[in-house]
């Protein structure tokens, strides 16, 4: 048996149609993290928040640029016609955010 690629082990996790769509996928990865850290500098010196690291960076982050990203891959997901593979990821991140802060009955 051959050994699979990376795009073909990539189509199948994914439940994707083609190694075009996985392509269009990756770059939407990519064009969304390089956005990113244009905009993660942009907006830290913009609001004077260059200077912090450590907990303090990771927090600033978080409430900043990680919703920032999650938009992003809306964005470009929609551009490349991938909109409802980054959707449906979107919410299946959203639904594990609220199982941290909401507590479970069962």
């Amino acid at each position: 048996m051959a050994k699979q690629s990376f795009l073909e082990r990539m189509k199948e996790k994914w439940g994707l149609e083609s190694l075009f769509q996985v392509v269009l996928i990756l770059v939407v990865f990519a064009l969304t993290g390089s956005s990113v850290l244009f905009l993660k500098k942009v907006i830290f010196s913009f609001l004077g928040l260059d200077h912090f690291h450590g907990w303090k960076g990771t927090a600033l982050y978080l409430i900043f640029i990680f919703p920032l990203y999650q938009i992003l891959l809306l964005v470009y997901g929609f551009i490349f016609g991938q909109f409802s593979f980054f959707w449906e990821k979107e919410k299946k991140l959203g639904r594990a955010i609220k199982r941290l802060f909401v507590k479970s009955n069962t």
